[in-house]
């Protein structure tokens, strides 16, 4: 129905912001099946069927193209306790995008960006996030719902900002597959990034140990 009524009104579509998702937050051994589901399908299986529509659209129209900005995380990028199944879902976005962003031909001209936003002020740590049913007790040290409510309305993300940087990012010409934004995403995934670096350095040995004896790559 959206696209219908954008095509309606504008004749194609340039960018589509695909900001469906929520916050289950909760130790994993509290959160019930239905919730796990839950927040797959909302955060992850609704993002991916309007990516595959918006895709479709900007194929075909003329000139062909657009942008597509997945709104992940920095949950995409970094685990954070108590939220495990969100960040599952962020990750899972993340790797579906940059595979798909290989898939398109250039000429398509159809682009994506994960933006990965860090704590911004908006209803998401409040009324709109979901809680364990009940409290696991070998979990009495992870109070997810006593932490949300102390955490909402003091992230340091103004939410208006937050998207006159989306808007910019929409107009470059070529826009990054991946951005964080807020300066708490981006201490995060810098250090992410740095750590990435450390640990895989580390076990070289062990990572290029397991060739076939006398294996040559492809050139």
């Amino acid at each position: 129905m959206a696209f219908k009524s954008t095509l309606k009104k504008f004749g194609r579509v340039d960018v589509v912001v695909n900001n469906a998702g929520y916050g289950l937050a909760g130790a994993f051994e509290e959160l019930t099946e239905s919730q796990v589901k839950t927040q797959m399908d909302v955060n992850f299986f609704g993002l991916i069927a309007v990516t595959k529509k918006a895709m479709e659209i900007m194929r075909e129209q003329k000139p062909s193209g657009g942008l597509i900005q997945q709104v992940t995380s920095i949950g995409g990028q970094v685990g954070v306790p108590l939220f495990s199944i969100y960040c599952a879902s962020k990750w899972a976005v993340e790797g579906f995008t940059e595979a798909i962003s290989k898939e398109v031909k250039p000429e398509w001209g159809i682009k994506f960006t994960c933006v990965e936003p860090g704590g911004f002020r908006t209803d998401w740590a409040g009324r709109s996030m979901s809680f364990p049913e009940k409290q696991h007790p070998a979990y009495d040290h992870m109070k997810a719902e006593e932490r949300m409510k102390k955490r909402h309305g003091t992230q340091a993300g103004e939410p208006l900002k937050g998207a006159k940087a989306m808007y910019e990012l929409a107009i470059l010409e070529e826009p990054p597959l991946r951005v964080v934004v807020g300066t708490d995403a981006y201490k995060l995934v810098m250090a992410k990034i740095e750590a990435y670096g450390d640990n895989y350095k580390k076990y070289e040995k062990i990572s290029n140990s397991t060739d076939v004896d006398g294996y040559k790559a492809p050139l």
